[in-house]
């Protein structure tokens, strides 16, 4: 199945909320499996930001005006339109990124999950929330949500289609207008997502995706939204927190992981290698949730490493807009230099090579081979470090209890992955990791997947949930209204101060007998 024809892009490049095309630069895409050009985006300026929020602004109030349902029916025609053109849109992903096609069908099902999702809860989570007031009967509380206006989303390459637009979704339905700046490498995947969007019913001013570098569009946008989305790096996480900190504005962010999998005596060892297979390579390994470190019980370390060795060789890598690969490509010659240079390290200071380690460029300009490696140790680059590539390190523990320990040993705490004898006992271990989300018998999908819970990180992996209650109610402000009846605070005609007084402190000690006092 070849590339997409070109005219796919050049009908996606003039989507991009730019005012005038023609005057700006242009960027060159290429196909990730080839280096070939796959079409040309305009480059965005401050300027385009400053008109996308404009336009934005306007129509986020016409936007929060209608009824929660009715915005949620614009998603429920999406999640339709996504299941109809899955295949095209596979096809888009995978030309930018090189990803194999079963993981391009993770953006996909991540998309049509959350569209699902936050359209059924919207309405019930956006209802006015009715509370017990001050002084009961005198007083009537209820909690409203306010959208918080303009929400920026400042997406990443490795899942470019569900970080940008699977993202807005909540805050879109949550009454806000949406400003999303892809990552430069790959802003078809958006602008696929927001055409599908547009034509679902959205009104195309109410989400703008602008191209550009982050210096500029980037930076803009920090500079004029009313909250932030993010999903990327640590380092850059922190920078923007900064940013928002300075404008108090609010800030949920996923950013890195170095993501632990434990397998304990007990386990069964042959799912648990042909799981971690696809745990520690989606994607070439290019996931905040995929998993950088197995932590095996010497009982079974040897067994397992076998069969997982033996899965990993096994493994097809190549470019394919099929299902016929295993393993996709690296995005970019920066990727495919660190993860080059991870292993270099390691093996130079005493690693040893299980599986993999070298480039393919037979196969592509940016394959490299999913690699293992054993006798990793601290003072290593990819011993404490986020490759984010095709390469996890194995280590033979004493114990489960070692397991846990060398686990949480560190400053990351987004995603974990649990073996065991047994559910139970998975679930105990699951429970004593510092992770955001652990799967027991599988990797990261499931977590992934389960929409109605959050997911996000501890530690340095990041601030904010996505998905769940909390991943829609982040997007708004709540807000109180009191209405007091009958009377107000001031003493009535007739009763002194002291003895009002008196008599408010007797009625506020009554109080804990009441339900929710």
């Amino acid at each position: 199945m070849p590339a997409p024809e070109a005219g796919v892009f050049d009908r996606l490049s003039a989507l991009a909320a730019i005012d005038d095309h023609e005057a700006h630069s242009r960027k060159t895409i290429a196909e990730t499996f080839t280096g070939k050009p796959l079409g040309s985006v305009p480059v965005g300026t401050a300027e385009d930001v400053a008109s996308a929020f404009a336009k934005a602004r306007s129509a986020q109030a016409r936007w929060a005006a209608r009824p929660a349902a009715e915005r949620a029916a614009v998603f429920e025609r999406f999640r339709a339109l996504i299941i109809a053109e899955r295949e095209s849109l596979m096809d888009v992903i995978q030309a930018e990124t090189g990803k194999a096609r079963w993981a391009a069908q993770e953006e996909i099902m991540g998309m049509m999950f959350a569209a699902r999702y936050f359209a059924r809860v919207a309405p019930g989570l956006l209802r006015p929330r009715n509370v017990p007031g001050a002084f009961p009967v005198l007083n009537r509380a209820a909690v409203h949500t306010q959208p918080k206006g303009v929400v920026g989303v400042i997406s990443p390459w490795n899942y470019p289609m569900v970080l940008s637009i699977g993202d807005s979704i909540p805050a879109l339905l949550a009454g806000n207008a949406v400003v999303v700046k892809p990552d430069s490498q790959t802003p078809y995947s958006a602008l696929a997502a927001a055409e599908l969007l547009y034509r679902a019913g959205l009104p195309r001013d109410l989400l703008a995706v602008v191209p550009g570098p982050g210096s500029v569009v980037g930076t803009a946008i920090v500079d004029a939204c009313d909250y932030l989305m993010f999903t990327g790096s640590s380092a850059t996480g922190r920078a923007l927190a900064e940013q928002c900190g300075r404008r108090l504005i609010g800030f949920s962010a996923e950013l890195g992981g170095k993501n632990p999998m434990i397998v304990t005596r007990g386990a069964n060892l042959d799912k648990a290698a042909k799981a971690a297979v696809r745990a520690c390579f989606s994607n070439a390994g290019q996931l905040c949730i995929s998993i950088e470190r197995l932590y095996v019980e010497k009982a079974v370390a040897d067994e397992f490493t076998a069969k997982f060795v033996a899965a990993v060789q096994g493994a097809k890598l190549g470019a394919a807009y099929d299902n016929s690969a295993d393993i996709g490509s690296l995005i970019s010659e920066a990727q495919l230099e660190t993860v080059t240079k991870h292993v270099a390290d390691a093996t130079s200071k005493g690693a040893k090579v299980l599986a993999g380690g070298k480039a393919r460029p037979d196969l592509g300009p940016l394959f490299f081979e999913p690699t293992v490696l054993a006798d990793v140790t601290d003072e290593m680059e990819c011993g404490r470090n986020e490759t984010f590539g095709p390469l996890v390190s194995i280590y033979p523990v004493d114990s489960a209890e070692d397991a846990i320990r060398l686990a949480n040993d560190t400053e990351y705490g987004l995603n974990a992955s649990v073996w065991a004898e047994s559910k139970s006992a998975g679930e105990k271990i699951a429970q004593r990791l510092h992770a955001g989300t652990v799967c027991v018998d599988e990797g990261y999908a499931p977590a992934w997947g389960t929409t109605a819970a959050p997911m996000g990180g501890m530690g340095i992996s990041g601030v904010g949930r996505r998905h769940g209650a909390d991943g829609l109610l982040k997007f708004t402000e709540p807000q109180t209204v009191v209405v007091t009846r009958f009377m107000n605070l001031d003493p009535p005609p007739m009763v002194s101060h002291d003895l009002w007084q008196r008599f408010l402190m007797l009625v506020a000690r009554s109080l804990r007998f009441l339900p929710g006092r």
